[in-house]
Formats: C-alpha cells, structure tokens, sequence
C-alpha cells in the first residue's frame, strides 16, 4: 500500500512534538508512506488561535507536565522539561528548511537532534550559535550552516511554511495530516494508524 506522504507539523519547542517525533516515521513506514516534516511557530499560530502553552495554563499546566513525562515513560524516551521553557525554536526552525532544501533526511535528522537536544539533554538550542551547533554536530559546515539560516530566502520560507500550515487548518504541535484528514496530538497517532489501515471511516 502506498499513497501520498504524511504531513507531520510541529514546533521543536513543543514535548508533545517531540513524543509524536519518536513514532511517526514508523507509522508511516509500515503502510509504505513518507512523512513529510514540516517545522512551524507555534507562537505566531497562537497570536490567532488565543491559546497559550500548556505548561502555563492554570490547572491544565501541571496536569500537561505530568502527562508529558508519563507518555515519554511510556515510550521508553528520556524527557524532562528544560530551563527556560517554552523557547524560541526560529533559528532551529531555519536551519531545517535550509538543510531540507539540500536533504530532505538531512533536515529530519536535525530535527531529531534538535528534539533531543532540548528535551532529553535539557539544552534547548533557541540561541542562533547553539542551532548552528546541533547542525555541526551532524557533520554541516558551520560557516555554510551560518550563512544559511541567515538567508532571507528561507526566513520567508519559514514564514510561508507558518501560513500554509495555518491556512491547512494546523493549530497545535504535533498535527498530522493524512490523505487531507488532519489529526491533532501526539495521543491521535494510534487513529492515524487506524486510518492508514482501514482507509477511513
């Protein structure tokens, strides 16, 4: 069975994003999919929709803490909220699309890297050396890597991916869309693979 690839949205300040990264390539994999990876700014998408990040939302906050530690258990993953939470994911967010106009897996090994930087290691890249770093690490050129995220190309490609998401019906991190079927939340991946399995309903 194949088909079109699956539009995973995320921002890499967002622990469900982090989670729904840990599974969605398997997902897809075991129904002959793709995953099309696709960064955005939760933070512009929040000026529209009004919301505000879970953590910081009374009585929904340390139930949303709980929740991200108890599913990151589950899936046998290191988590741990880090300092300075929620960050700034723009300069992260760049350097993807400057790597995905390259390689594509190139760029999702980034985000992987990225993911784990600021939620396993607790060391959110949100400054621009410390993105560029995560991209070194990996193997990029560092002066090559620098130049790239600051290219007003891929800045205006980052604002076009925040649009189109928006303009996709995309509110939140992580959010999946199958076939033209969106699906929120890191909790909706078994229904994605439901869907992928029976078509629909």
């Amino acid at each position: 069975m194949s088909g079109a690839p699956i539009e995973f949205y995320f921002d890499f300040s967002s622990p469900y994003g982090y989670l729904g990264a840990q599974r969605i390539e398997t997902v897809a994999a075991e129904f002959g999919r793709t995953v099309l990876w696709r960064p955005v700014l939760l933070g512009v998408i929040f000026k529209i929709t009004g919301q505000t990040p879970l953590v910081s939302q009374t009585l929904r906050g340390p139930y949303s803490a709980r929740d991200m530690a108890r599913s990151a258990r589950k899936l046998g993953v290191k988590f741990a909220l880090p300092e300075g939470f929620p960050f700034s994911s723009v300069y992260p967010c760049r350097i993807f699309y400057w790597l995905d106009g390259r390689s594509p897996e190139d760029a999702k090994a980034y985000a992987r890297a990225v993911y784990h930087a600021a939620f396993a290691d607790g060391k959110p890249p949100a400054e621009p050396e410390a993105a560029v770093d995560v991209a070194v690490g990996l193997g990029h050129d560092r002066a090559a890597v620098l130049a790239g995220m600051q290219d007003p190309a891929i800045k205006e490609q980052l604002r076009d991916a925040t649009q189109q998401a928006m303009h996709k019906g995309v509110f939140g991190s992580p959010f999946f869309i199958v076939d033209g079927e969106p699906f929120w939340g890191n909790d909706r991946l078994g229904e994605v693979r439901e869907w992928l399995q029976t078509g629909g309903w």
